[in-house]
């Protein structure tokens, strides 16, 4: 399963030009299974989102998880994760207050594998987290102390993606959401134009793998946001040995 992080600032390229149609080829020379975006929403006025939801669920069969609280809204602060129904089930999601100064906050949905319902013992459902954190530091920290308290009791795999707003490589940031986490750093992606930061990142926890990951650097990633998008493929669902689905 191939799982993207991505700010898109409001579908504002690096020329100033605000092109959701940009963003969307963007997305498809990704080609992920789920699209976890920052800044899906304006921050001003009614926060209208600024993507082409249904050309996005018609030219790359993406759908969004409901969070927005806002009738113009596609995600809730600007956080949004797009899945494909083809390939996932969606079985629950739900918003994540933090403390913040700014409007922040974070989004989880649980995801299952389609076509186990003869499997004995199917793997449990992968439950992934789309996070926009503060630009300081002493917030920020409590914010992490926050998503440690959500998922300290989960019983299943986690994902955390999204845009930290961590200049430097930190591993600190898995030892405060628990012992059992692991960050995955798959390089700089800010600014867009010279990446020297890796602000976007992932944190894994549960039996859920690795295989790769990278920061998709093309041409028009390279001009579509200030950011770029990072991807990580990983080994889920893992069936128990002789199952078959």
């Amino acid at each position: 399963m191939r799982i993207a992080s991505y700010n898109i600032r409001k579908a504002v390229g690096l020329d100033w030009r605000r092109d959701a149609d940009r963003i969307a080829r963007v997305l498809e020379e990704i080609d992920a299974d789920i699209v976890i975006l920052q800044e899906a929403d304006k921050r001003i006025g009614a926060r209208a989102g600024v993507l082409p939801i249904d050309a996005l669920a018609e030219r790359l069969g993406y759908r969004p998880v409901d969070l927005a609280v806002r009738p113009d809204s596609h995600g809730w602060h600007g956080n949004l994760i797009l899945y494909r129904d083809q390939s996932l089930v969606l079985t629950d999601s739900a918003r994540i207050v933090l403390p913040s100064l700014e409007p922040r906050g974070a989004i989880s949905a649980c995801f299952g594998a389609p076509g186990l319902e003869g499997v004995d013992q199917p793997p449990p459902d992968i439950e992934v987290i789309g996070v926009h954190l503060a630009l300081a530091r002493r917030i920020r920290a409590r914010q992490l102390d926050a998503l440690a308290k959500h998922i300290e009791a989960a019983d299943h795999p986690v994902l955390i993606g999204g845009d930290f707003n961590a200049w430097r490589r930190d591993p600190g940031i898995a030892d405060v959401l628990g012992d059992s986490c692991r960050m995955i750093l798959p390089g700089n992606s800010f600014h867009a134009a010279r990446p020297a930061a890796p602000l976007d990142r992932f944190v894994l926890k549960g039996a859920i793998g690795a295989a790769s990951s990278h920061v998709h650097a093309s041409d028009l990633a390279a001009r579509a946001s200030d950011h770029l998008p990072i991807v990580l493929d990983l080994d889920w669902p893992a069936l128990p040995k002789g199952a078959r689905p």
